[in-house]
């Protein structure tokens, strides 16, 4: 079960009526633009519907560019649809020219599949895979078979070149150079299209704004091959009001799913820090909260919409990483910078009421240490015991680098070799709080 399901049981979520996803997408700001609005409407009023998003193996995480299709899909398996995540073993092969100035770095088949294990497990935290109805696909099932010469000739017919050159994905590489393995990006991903609506009854494909060319190709071809029914639906390019860059970027790089690649306090950080005047949509898009909680947490006044970012933060940190990571990512935040003023008023039904205004520390992770141990170490060893270094070599650089602290208080050079025996947190029952750079915990309790 994904882990955002917090807050539902298996049999709520399973036993949930069918709702209208178009409907709940359009009013939380997910449609940019779709070929045909009034037959989608209708058709998730009449029946389940399976639609997909395909993701290239660019990298081996996804990042939060990636968060507003996979909570789409998500919000199709919530109201009783059936999504399908498309893992892009064979399309990244060739390498999508959309939004892009330059051709991509061809990468090897073993990249690819490296890459294709470490989105899997992400694409899985956002879709309730146990009854079989939610699915996780890859297109090099079917694309690394194909004979070229069949598939140009049975497919490929159904494409002219004239119009796929109007495509803004072509349109704006013709002056810089597009290749002709490019070129066919266009005709494999309406052959993903074809492929899901043939042996999945799929018939809707979502996707960013700058996949709208490819994804009216898949519904063209759907049309020409079989005379079927099929939609394109594609949601906006998100921006940083404060920059113009891309919603995701930062001066480091990419904000990453992977915790290997973004620490998750760095995660909750960003989501922290976000422009107050993006608040309220952001809550809308990346939030499983009720739409009038989120019209209401957007119109806090004054200091109290850092509050409304603390719980967009929380939320989206406990979707992508889980509720104990959330947890502790909030307590690492609020002992730096303090909590946000919740205004006298908690009016939410996120997770993170229960620990505002808390003792934070319940939220952290324990260590119980036998008294006997504890008296025989240093604090080098101390952060061994802890489990927050795996040496003493490693425990003596973070204290020397001024990474180490003890019940909040930064530790240095002079400390490392400081014997335990004698301290008074050791008294029976004690504890002290250890930290490990900005956001690794680990109460050490006295056992």
């Amino acid at each position: 079960m994904a882990i955002f399901f917090a807050n539902l049981s298996q049999g709520d979520i399973l036993g949930m009526d069918r709702q209208n996803t178009y409907r709940i997408l359009l009013e939380r700001g997910f449609i940019y633009q779709t070929t045909d609005e009034a037959a989608l409407t209708g058709l998730f009023d009449q029946r389940e519907v399976t639609g997909y998003v395909g993701f290239d193996a660019t990298a081996d995480s996804l990042h939060v560019g990636h968060l507003l299709p996979l909570m789409a899909l998500s919000w199709m398996d919530r109201t009783g649809h059936r999504p399908i995540a498309l893992g892009g073993g064979g399309t990244s092969m060739v390498g999508d020219p959309s939004g892009r100035s330059e051709a991509r770095k061809l990468m090897t088949v073993e990249t690819i599949a490296m890459n294709l294990e470490g989105i899997r497990p992400q694409m899985a935290r956002f879709l309730s895979l146990d009854d079989g109805r939610a699915l996780l696909l890859d297109n090099s099932q079917w694309l690394l078979g194909l004979n070229y010469v069949a598939f140009i000739r049975d497919i490929g017919r159904h494409f002219s070149v004239n119009r796929m050159l109007t495509a803004e994905c072509y349109k704006s590489r013709l002056e810089g150079g597009l290749s002709f393995l490019e070129f066919n990006y266009m005709v494999m991903q309406a052959f993903d299209f074809l492929t899901l609506y043939e042996t999945r009854q799929n018939v809707l494909q979502l996707g960013g704004q700058d996949q709208w060319g490819n994804i009216v190709a898949g519904v063209d071809l759907i049309r020409r091959v079989h005379g079927g029914e099929a939609y394109g639906l594609t949601m906006p390019l998100l921006l940083d009001p404060r920059t113009g860059d891309k919603f995701g970027k930062t001066n480091a790089g990419a904000v990453w799913l992977s915790p290997e690649k973004t620490p998750v306090y760095d995660f909750y950080q960003f989501w922290r820090n976000v422009d107050d005047q993006e608040t309220g949509r952001l809550l809308q898009l990346f939030t499983f909260l009720p739409l009038d909680e989120c019209r209401y947490l957007a119109t806090r006044p004054g200091n109290l919409i850092n509050r409304a970012k603390e719980i967009l933060a929380y939320e989206v940190t406990s979707i992508c990483h889980g509720h104990q990571a959330a947890a502790e990512a909030f307590v690492a935040s609020a002992r730096a910078f303090g909590q946000a003023d919740p205004g006298g008023e908690v009016r939410t039904s996120s997770r993170l009421a229960s620990l505002a205004g808390s003792d934070v520390e319940a939220e952290l992770p324990r260590a119980p240490i036998p008294l006997a141990d504890l008296e025989a170490a240093d604090l080098a060893g101390l952060f061994v015991m802890a489990g927050l270094c795996a040496s003493r070599g490693e425990a003596r650089r973070l204290i020397r680098q001024g990474g180490a602290y003890l019940d909040n208080r930064a530790l240095g050079a002079d400390d490392e070799k400081t014997p335990l025996s004698g301290a008074a947190w050791l008294k029976a029952g004690g504890q002290a709080v250890l930290r490990a750079g900005k956001k690794r915990y680990m109460i050490v309790k006295v056992s």
